[in-house]
């Protein structure tokens, strides 16, 4: 192990950490949870430091791979909530303070419209408007075509606007930005 592969992880880390801890957020839920994965993420980086071949920023890659894991936690989670939805167990829930705390790029009230969404509009609108990747760089993460984050990108603004709108939380002026 070189120290210089050490050192540009930890260098990461502090870059990208709160960036990606945010992201995994609004498609889990679950604070802790994000944690994980947040750290799952950049030991997963280090794994296969060897594999990253530069072809797109370190960013990107750390959110392809972050993209990735909470996929497939989220694939693994979902039969308990199917049953937890089908039996009426599931309760609206708040967010803590401490994931209020932490989505600091957008208010509270984007982050519960954000929660309405579908997944696939969710995920497009953080990583191309919240985040500010490029077309390019959202469809690595996504593992998509870029016609395909366009398109949905397309669908996702207005179901945003639809959403924070019906929930009464913002003004016109301020969707306007979206």
């Amino acid at each position: 192990m070189s120290k210089y592969k050490k050192d540009e992880i930890a260098d990461w880390y502090d870059q990208h950490s709160k960036s990606v801890l945010t992201f995994i957020l609004l498609m889990v839920k679950d604070y802790q949870q994000a944690e994980d994965l947040t750290q799952d993420t950049f030991v997963k980086a280090y794994l296969y430091y060897d594999s990253f071949k530069h072809h797109s920023s370190e960013k990107t890659w750390l959110f392809s791979i972050a993209h990735n894991l909470t996929v497939d936690f989220l694939r693994k989670r979902k039969p308990a909530m199917f049953f937890k939805e089908l039996f009426h167990l599931q309760k609206k829930r708040i967010p803590l303070p401490e994931e209020i705390f932490q989505i600091k790029e957008e208010s509270f009230e984007l982050y519960q419209a954000l929660e309405e969404l579908k997944d696939t509009y969710r995920k497009v609108i953080v990583l191309r408007k919240i985040k500010g990747f490029s077309i390019e760089d959202t469809a690595k993460i996504l593992g998509w075509s870029e016609s395909k984050v366009k398109s949905t990108l397309f669908r996702a603004i207005p179901a945003l606007k639809e959403q924070l709108i019906k929930e009464g939380n913002w003004d016109e002026k301020a969707i306007r930005r979206y």
